[in-house]
């Protein structure tokens, strides 16, 4: 045998050596694959996929206010994807999906290719196969064992499971960041819409995602986000998925990024979590991740007229008691520039506040504020936008309070979308209404902004309801034989020390003026003290405590003291919507309730609240009568009294209601009703304080109720209630009142109506 030349010999003996080495790797991986293929786990996890999707919460017409779990998913089924969204991943992540067996080995010689010209690691080749089974079989070490059994697993996969299974899978399953679990619960969470809504833009911005959903976040890092998704639309164009028009108005479509509760259709989240510990407790078990959905009786109509009015009330009593100066201050020296990415991240640590969104001030004189606000839009400020910060403008400002470049303030864009300086107010404000029929909430605004304060001052706050609880002793006086019509005396009272145990008790009106004998319906819409206390007087304090209870108030809380007649017990929201609601209906006490019913992932039926309505004499407190002529003078309230702003805003006479403010100006109320809704509004501060001069309900609480109203009845025709049997009238127009049958021989005699009482609600009485 000839020896083959020496030239020869030192081609052949590597290119044999080259063969030997993936002869053995080959057999090396036979082996592995004959011995480890049947110890793969089962893929009964992807057959039977059962993703944990998180407790959610609905409004009664179907929007979605809350969810609760560790993972944020929304399932969906391949044919449910838009076209463009599959397109966008398969780009981004593996364009030959569809034609390798579960590993791509043109795409890993093309990233082998990649990393050694690019002198490192720059290039992964992971399939969407591969990364199925790593995210469900396998962690994410970086190992050559773990990388071999990722490889098996696919190739099992792929032998299992049609292509359009495992990119289901994939679609619903992977971490886009935020919580987000799976391309629908994303476009939720950042764009705030359904999947088959979104854009090419915004099937990109997803698309370049699962790379590194922290890096490519375009709520923490929007600069890197739309790197990444430039890079997805390139390789959509390159792929022949866009064309080039497509391709250049992706590129240049502005991505509004949502970035707090941008998944909800309404602001709720008070009502929601309400609903979720009463899910909680009646369904311990699986209850954050088996896709449990919970149905509140909220509409999303009157939530969002509820949010928006508290806002504005909140917001214009803050503007009334001026601008606090900076809310905090950052170090500038640590950016580079103006529109540095460090400025992004700062602003981040920053909670917004609705729309109050932090920025930060990059420049402030007496006539201009550059500021850079979250998102990354400068923004210039001057003329009447810096009117209300302009004594923190200026040079004797306190230094920690004035603005200069570094502080941080809110802004706020007014209804001509122009933007003006605000701030986090200091003052809570709750709001709940509910039918009167059945007790169901329509709304519920338990505090200003829930991300800050999560105390719910609707069910937890108990306050002082100051005048808005005088209804109660008056409806209790009418069971003692009084009317609408029965003259009081208005003039001071004293009770002495002997009476009260301390000291003498030397209460006045809110003007502090008196006006001598007036009838109870005027008295009660001038909101005039010493007539309550008289009443008060006259029908015992004790009767007048277990009257109260009729109405769901805990009698414990109401000492039987004169000074109930001012109000100076203990309430909260809630418990006086439900009492209002009882003139409202007729007479009834209603349970007021937020969840109607829980149903599961399959949409059963698991529990439903029962239906319990007005009408049914079982829930009777307070005779028909009663209602009707407790009606008649909170009307009058309304439309001649301490609220007579609420039927000349809203052109109505079947508005009643009553306002109230403690002493000192400490709480502001109003709570009131149509005979279809009854709503409480309440404005205070958690730590007790004064309001400020003036500050009264119906200056602070009644806007609120307006605002919330004016939505609420819009398409609702007036209504008045018809005067029930065992009832005398007497008088015409408005000195037309009513007794009960039996009570007709006590009939006092009616003075005329004062001569000041104004016709319209343009001239309104002192407003307490």
């Amino acid at each position: 045998m000839t020896t083959p030349p020496l030239a020869l010999r030192l081609v052949l003996y590597p290119v044999f050596f080259l063969l030997g080495l993936i002869a053995m790797g080959v057999a090396i991986a036979l082996i592995v694959l004959v011995l480890a293929y049947p110890k793969l786990p089962s893929l009964e996890a992807l057959t039977d996929y059962r993703p944990k999707v998180p407790l959610r919460i609905y409004t009664a017409d179907g929007h979605l206010i809350g969810e609760f779990g560790e993972e944020r998913r929304a399932v969906v089924a391949i044919g449910d994807v838009p076209v463009l969204m599959k397109h966008a991943i398969l780009a981004a992540e593996d364009d030959r999906f569809y034609e390798h067996g579960g590993v791509d080995y043109m795409g890993i010689l093309r990233a082998a290719g990649a990393n050694v010209l690019g002198g490192g690691k720059r290039q992964g080749a992971s399939t969407i196969t591969q990364q199925v089974a790593r995210n469900f079989f396998l962690t994410g070490e970086k190992t050559y064992t773990r990388k071999l059994y990722e490889a098996l697993l696919s190739f099992k996969i792929e032998h299992n499971l049609s292509k359009d299974q495992i990119f289901e899978l994939y679609i619903n399953q992977i971490f886009l960041g935020q919580r987000a679990y799976g391309f629908a619960a994303a476009a939720q969470i950042y764009f705030g819409k359904p999947l088959k809504d979104i854009s090419i833009a915004e099937a990109a911005m997803l698309a370049g995602l699962p790379k590194a959903p922290s890096a490519f976040n375009p709520v923490v890092n929007p600069k890197r986000a739309r790197l990444r998704q430039q890079y997805v639309l390139r390789r959509m164009l390159e792929l022949g998925h866009i064309t080039t028009v497509q391709h250049e108005a992706a590129t240049k479509e502005p991505l509004v990024i949502k970035r707090e509760l941008a998944e909800f259709a309404v602001r709720a989240e008070f009502a929601a979590e309400m609903a979720r510990q009463i899910a909680a407790e009646q369904f311990p078990e699986d209850v954050y991740s088996s896709g449990m959905k919970v149905y509140t009786t909220l509409l999303k109509a009157d939530q969002e007229a509820a949010y928006n009015s508290l806002r504005k009330g909140v917001l214009d009593y803050d503007r009334r008691h001026g601008y606090r100066g900076a809310e905090a201050f950052l170090d500038t020296k640590e950016f580079d520039s103006d529109h540095d990415e460090a400025m992004d991240e700062a602003l981040q640590e920053i909670a917004d506040a609705g729309d109050l969104i932090p920025a930060i001030v990059l420049a402030a004189d007496t006539k201009q504020i550059k500021a850079y606000r979250k998102g990354g839009e400068m923004v210039t400020l001057s003329g009447d936008a810096l009117k209300f910060a302009a004594r923190m403008l200026d040079d004797n400002a306190p230094p920690g309070k004035r603005l200069r470049r570094g502080a941080i303030i809110r802004l706020f864009k007014d209804d001509k979308g122009n933007w003006q300086i605000r701030q986090l107010p200091e003052v809570e404000s709750a709001f709940v209404s509910l039918a009167p029929e059945d007790g169901a909430i329509r709304a519920l605004i338990g505090g200003f902004d829930f991300n800050r304060n999560k105390f719910n001052h609707v069910t937890q706050a108990w306050r002082q309801p100051g005048s808005s609880f005088k209804p109660f002793i008056y409806s209790a006086a009418l069971e003692k034989g009084y009317g609408p019509g029965s003259v009081i005396e208005d003039s001071p009272i004293v009770i002495p020390a002997s009476e009260t145990g301390s000291q003498a008790w030397e209460p006045r009106n809110y003007d502090g003026k008196y006006e001598g004998p007036m009838k109870m319906r005027t008295a009660l819409a001038k909101s005039r003290n010493m007539v309550s206390i008289r009443l008060l007087q006259s029908i015992d304090t004790h009767y007048a405590q277990d009257y109260a209870g009729r109405f769901g108030f805990d009698p414990a809380r109401h000492p039987p003291y004169l000074t109930m007649a001012l109000g100076a017990g203990s309430v909260t929201p809630w418990q006086m919507v439900t009492a209002y609601a009882v003139f409202a209906n007729g007479g009834y006490k209603v349970n007021p309730y937020i969840v109607h019913e829980i149903r599961d992932s399959n949409d059963q039926l698991l529990a439903r609240s029962a239906e319990i309505r007005a009408g049914d004499e079982t829930l009777r407190v307070i005779d028909p009568r009663n209602a009707f002529m407790m009606d008649l003078m909170l009307r009058d309230v309304t439309i001649y009294g301490t609220a007579a702003r609420a039927s000349s805003i809203l052109k109505r006479q079947d508005l009643a209601g009553k306002t109230g403010t403690t002493n000192e100006y400490v709480d502001a109320w109003f709570c009131g009703y149509q005979m279809t809704v009854a709503g409480c509004a309440w404005v205070g501060f958690d730590q007790p304080r004064k309001l400020g001069n003036n500050e009264t309900g119906g200056t602070a609480a009644l806007p609120i109720w307006i605002g919330y109203m004016s939505r609420a009845l819009k398409d609702v025709p007036i209504q008045l209630p018809t005067a029930p049997s065992g009832l005398v009238a007497y008088g015409e127009g408005r000195d037309r009142n009513y007794v009960y049958t039996e009570n007709m021989g006590k009939i006092q005699e009616s003075e005329p109506a004062p001569a000041e009482m104004p016709p319209t609600g343009d001239q309104l009485w002192p407003s307490d």
